[in-house]
């Protein structure tokens, strides 16, 4: 536990880097002793084999899909690229360009999703960025209207990393199959799991989608490993090149020690997944109320009654987000502006400004992210920093 001036130190940041679970790090430790490439086919290379394939097949279970729908990756990133350009890549083999296709993507997504759907523009397919309604949801409705019969693939993130909106997929899903089975076509239905498996039921095929993509250091386990999942109907070409590994699609020697962690901390939190989501939910929701008493003018983005249980996403109106990220630092508590992954670029939130409403809010974020270590007692501390900060840069 890090102290700070004898005090805990309250970190609020998961959703950018969970600590990785003492399980995951026995399971790492023990497959570490495994010396042999997964690839070969003396002893070593047996055993690190089956390190490997045990872990695909405890992922697979608690998604309930069969063990070779999971190819592993580096991470999430890579997931997301391999996903959405390997299905480009895909199309290419048969119509040779990606000219006259149609896809679409909401505009709240991460940016390794918006990074591989501006690839596809370049690539000549055309993108239509699906905005959310206030409340941070991508609606059945609204996707139905932006359908095309072009239309190639769709991708829209289970929960949002940034304002924690949990998406109606099964909904979008039955759109997807009436427009489907209207124009006799086919259309591949992605999703940015992110951090929703810590809290929302993992049953791949109950979410109606065809591709999913993992990420083990969002889920408590180690960095450097993900997963997509692909639906039997998924046709994905590969994106790197190089070797057989992970069904063709992701060559290079396979990381079995990893793999055993990603599993571990899965396992974990699937197990726990009820118990948190409630505990983490009332916390969140009673930080939420005496923030907004402190701040009467600080404003909730996105809809709590939709959104993960653990993310609280506000904007607080004439202070700089930096800096009041600093403040709290310095009374021990960390929390952020916005994604990891766009902290020190634009000082604005793409998806808080998705989202409408005043300007000024996407400008001014706050993102305060719980987790296994939250506590109930936080909440006064951390309003009480807040109230602090907020007092001394008005000179009060």
């Amino acid at each position: 536990m890090i102290r700070f001036f004898g005090q805990r130190r309250i970190y609020m940041d998961y959703a950018s880097a969970p600590p990785v679970l003492p399980e995951a790090l026995r399971a790492m430790r023990e497959a570490e002793d495994l010396v042999g490439n997964p690839g070969a086919i003396h002893r070593e290379g047996v055993e690190a084999k089956r390190a490997l394939e045990s872990a695909r097949e405890r992922i697979a279970r608690i998604l309930e899909v069969k063990p070779q729908s999971i190819v592993f990756t580096s991470g999430l990133t890579e997931a997301n690229d391999l996903a959405i350009i390997g299905a480009a890549r895909s199309i290419e083999r048969t119509r040779r360009s990606l000219h006259g296709t149609h896809w679409i993507v909401s505009a709240i997504e991460h940016s390794s999703v918006l990074e591989s759907f501006a690839e596809i523009e370049r690539l000549g397919g055309t993108v239509t960025h699906l905005s959310p309604d206030t409340r941070g949801l991508i609606m059945a409705e609204a996707v139905a209207r932006a359908l095309k019969a072009e239309t190639v693939f769709l991708s829209i993130g289970w929960g949002n990393n940034e304002i924690g909106t949990i998406q109606p997929l099964r909904e979008i899903s039955h759109v997807i199959t009436a427009h489907e089975k209207a124009h006799k076509t086919r259309i591949l239905f992605h999703s940015d799991a992110g951090q929703a498996p810590l809290y929302a039921p993992t049953l791949f095929n109950s979410l109606g989608i065809d591709l999913l993509s993992l990420g083990s250091n969002k889920l408590y386990g180690p960095h450097g490993i993900g997963a997509l999942c692909i639906s039997a109907h998924a046709e994905i070409a590969p994106i790197l090149f190089g070797g057989p590994q992970e069904r063709r699609l992701r060559p290079g020697t396979e990381n079995a020690a990893l793999a055993a962690g990603f599993a571990a901390a899965f396992e974990r939190v699937a197990a726990e997944r009820k118990t948190e989501e409630k505990r983490l939910r009332e916390i969140r929701d009673d930080l939420a109320k005496h923030i907004r008493a402190v701040v009467p003018d600080a404003e909730i983005n996105g809809d709590l009654t939709f959104a993960m249980p653990h993310m609280l996403n506000m904007s607080i109106p004439n202070i700089s987000p930096e800096y009041l990220t600093l403040a709290l630092d310095h009374e021990g508590i960390a929390v952020s502006t916005k994604s990891a992954c766009r902290e020190g670029e634009e000082s604005r939130s793409h998806a808080v400004e998705a989202l409408g409403g005043e300007e000024w809010r996407a400008a001014h974020t706050l993102r305060l992210s719980l987790g296994r270590d939250s506590r109930p007692a936080d909440v006064e501390r951390v309003v009480h920093a807040l109230k602090k900060t907020l007092s001394r840069a008005s000179g009060v």
